[in-house]
């Protein structure tokens, strides 16, 4: 049998149950996430964000925003590799 490591059983526990601080809902992730996106595309740490706990809480736990995300950050990342 694997077990998982007390980290792996934490963020298990955190999608089941959802993140201890108020999560910020779809609407709001959706409003911060281009920039939040940017953050991560030029390599600033998103922690220096007021939001970006509540933003990676909430993309960890809701698969619909985390696919809108991984999609816009993959797009942005392709325009800066590849100058038009």
């Amino acid at each position: 049998m694997i077990q998982d490591t007390p980290e792996q059983s934490g963020r298990l526990v955190e999608r089941l149950v959802g993140p201890a601080d108020q999560e910020l809902s779809c609407e709001e992730c959706f409003d911060f996430l281009d920039a939040y996106v940017e953050l991560e595309a030029t390599g600033t740490a998103p922690s220096a964000e007021a939001k970006t706990p509540k933003m990676r809480a909430h993309l960890e736990g809701c698969s619909a925003c985390r696919d809108d995300h991984d999609s816009l950050l993959a797009f942005v990342r392709s325009g800066r590799t590849n100058p038009g």
